[in-house]
Formats: C-alpha cells, structure tokens, sequence
C-alpha cells in the first residue's frame, strides 16, 4: 500500500512544484535547475560513494560490523537515484540523504523497524566441516645448544 502511494503521490508532488517554479521564473530557467541538479548531484554521489566505499572497505580489513557502511552505501546508491530523476521534491530527497546526519536519523529509524538475526564475517563455524582454504600446517623443529653459533643464520633455526 505503501509503494502504491509514494507510485501515486511522488509525480503528483513533481507536476505541481514543476508548474509552480516554472510559472515563477519560466520554462529555461526551470529546465537549467533540474539539469544542474543531476549533474552537481551526480559528482557529489561520485565522492560520497568512494568514502561509503573506503569505509566499507575498511570495516572488512578490521573485521568489523560492515552494517553502518553498507547502509549508507545504499543510501547514497538511492540518493543518486532520485538526483537523476527530473524534479524538484526527488533532488530535495536525494540532496538531503547526501548529508551524512541525515543518513544517520534515518539508520536509527530503520534499526528501530529491522531486526538483524544473525551475521558471519567468514571463518570455521563449529558443526560445519572447514572451509578447503583451511590449511594445518606441520612444521618440525631442533633444540640447539645455546653456546653453539646458529647453523643457518641469526635465528638459529633449521629446516629439515
């Protein structure tokens, strides 16, 4: 129902901000705004989207939640969206979830709806057999005398 109605008010929301902007200022006018938007809304997603992306990036080195970055990854993927979509109220949408604390307000508020049941960063899972890429590695080792010289090189040890 309510994709239905964003479907039915959405253009009739853009209809009328066209017909009131354009009867201010005229037809040109209003057309140079919304090419102007689309073009300065896609650089400004351009760089969002490379931050959104080191973040995510990083969160994957760190092994660290990558739910906030792939979040905000989506939202600016949507912000680009609705700043290519000619129209006044979608470039007000978009410009706005380009603002990181508008981002924010709105992760809080699909947290408050969403439950995440369970994640895995990747690994050995106990009761699931190992992934091939794990390896055992069999390493064998000799005890020296500490008062002998190393017999191949400074760490003293040997390989057999």
């Amino acid at each position: 129902m309510w994709l239905f109605l964003a479907f039915l008010l959405v253009p009739l929301i853009e209809i009328g901000l066209f017909i009131q902007v354009g009867g201010a200022i005229g037809l040109w006018p209003t057309l140079l705004i919304v090419v102007l938007t689309a073009v300065a809304g896609t650089a400004l997603v351009r760089s969002q989207g490379a931050l959104a992306l080191a973040r995510l990036r990083s969160s994957f080195e760190t092994l660290h939640d990558p739910t906030e970055p792939l979040a905000h990854g989506a939202m600016i993927l949507f912000s680009g969206a609705l700043l290519l979509t000619p129209g006044f109220f979608t470039d007000a949408v978009g410009f706005a979830l380009l603002v990181p604390a508008v981002r924010n307000i709105v992760l809080r508020e699909l947290r408050k709806r969403v439950q995440v049941r369970g994640m895995s960063m990747g690994g050995h899972r106990p009761g699931q057999p190992p992934h091939p890429r794990d390896e055992v590695i069999d390493v064998s080792y000799t005890v020296e005398d500490v008062d002998e010289p190393p017999r191949n090189g400074p760490s003293g040890w040997t390989r057999h």
